[in-house]
């Protein structure tokens, strides 16, 4: 069995290095970009089973991107969870209308994110 491969988006160092050994320390492969438009090329290349993604970033935010990606026939597919410090009602629901299929908001456990990954597997 290969290792799955997971997709985390983040403009913040340390949240980056965060979510990685998360996901590291529960057995998956690990690809990480630091922007929307790095995630867009990454999702195609990599073909990760689920996208971590922030939604507060330079350039092109969470939202924009998760639309690229839901829209991309290459990877409509993949899985987007949010994971951000914005947690009210409202960006939740415009999450789902944009395409996540989950929501973490900041601070989140380690559990938090591991059980993201079991409800969209």
């Amino acid at each position: 069995m290969s290792m799955k491969k997971v997709l985390v988006v983040d403009d913040s160092v340390a949240e980056l290095l965060n979510i990685k050994t998360i996901l590291t320390d529960a057995g998956y492969l690990v690809v990480t970009a630091a922007n929307g438009k790095e995630s867009l090329e990454k999702a195609k290349s990599e073909k990760p089973c689920i996208i971590f993604l922030d939604i507060v970033m330079p350039e092109m935010d969470g939202y924009e991107t998760c639309r690229s990606l839901s829209q991309d026939p290459d990877t409509k597919n993949i899985p987007v969870v949010f994971v951000t410090s914005k947690g009210q009602k409202a960006d939740r629901i415009w999450g789902q209308l944009q395409g996540a299929k989950g929501y973490v908001s900041k601070p989140y456990t380690a559990d938090d994110i591991i059980n993201q990954l079991l409800a969209t597997a």
